[in-house]
């Protein structure tokens, strides 16, 4: 009789040979099948977001916002621009449907759909494959993403006057101007309602622009006085036409060369 002849072997898999701690298999032992959310998957997703991440703040900061001059909510012929990373949502306002009647289609609905999309991407595709031949509906949104971002970015910098952007943006110092109190000008800008929005020295104010150098002529600042001007009501001065006259030459005068 051979030795072991006839004898079995019985193994409980309930009982582990070997104590082994809870750490998940490989992923390259299921190629195409699935892997761990954490820490394998999710470790993944972090290292790339982390990349993605120091390389737009590297960017911002060989780039930042240029400082222009003071803001002026007066001066209705601004063209504001925003940063570059948001210049494709910038130029979508200025088409006809996302902006005007439709302004909650291009601010509220259209952002919402693209990044709504982007956050549902794991359930709309719940395909094990990582060719992207075999996921369709991932590849198109990133694909849809992609190209709509970079053409409305595209677009947005060809079409903007970036002269006539950079001449409003420009910081253009006040010179200091002694003003006269006892003048017969001042003493008509302080008895109207001027004082309040342009300040007693005419250095301007949150809803007002100053009133040194202006570089305008008296006939424009009195037809200014009469007509109005961004958030200056029409007929704001009350006076006589002799005293619109003189307030303008007086205002016209400071900060002059």
């Amino acid at each position: 009789m051979h030795r072991g002849k006839g004898m079995k072997f019985v193994g409980d898999s309930r009982i582990p040979a070997t104590k082994k701690p809870n750490v998940p298999k490989d992923y390259s032992e299921y190629p195409g099948k699935t892997e761990a959310f954490w820490p394998n998957f999710l470790l993944k997703e972090w290292m790339v977001g982390s990349v993605f991440l120091i390389g737009y703040l590297c960017l911002t900061i060989a780039h930042p916002s240029p400082l222009e001059r003071m803001a002026d909510p007066t001066d209705a012929g601004y063209i504001p621009l925003p940063d570059w990373y948001f210049l494709f949502l910038y130029q979508l306002l200025k088409y006809k449907y996302a902006a005007g009647d439709y302004i909650l289609l291009g601010t509220v609905v259209m952002p919402g759909l693209a990044f709504g999309a982007l956050m549902l991407a794991p359930w709309l595709d719940r395909g094990p494959e990582r060719r992207p031949s075999k996921r369709p509906i991932a590849v198109g949104l990133m694909l849809l993403a992609l190209i709509s971002t970079v053409y409305l970015t595209w677009e947005s910098v060809v079409t903007h006057d970036w002269e006539k952007a950079a001449a409003q943006g420009e910081i253009s110092e006040v010179p200091e101007v002694e003003i006269d109190t006892e003048a017969e000008g001042y003493q008509i800008y302080a008895s109207q309602s001027c004082v309040s929005c342009h300040g007693e020295n005419l250095e301007g104010g949150p809803a007002a622009p100053t009133l040194i150098a202006t570089g305008l002529s008296p006939e424009e600042i009195a037809e200014i006085t009469k007509n109005g001007r961004g958030a200056m009501p029409a007929n704001a001065f009350e006076g006589s036409e002799e005293d619109r006259q003189k307030l303008a030459e007086f205002i016209s005068g400071l900060g002059a060369e």
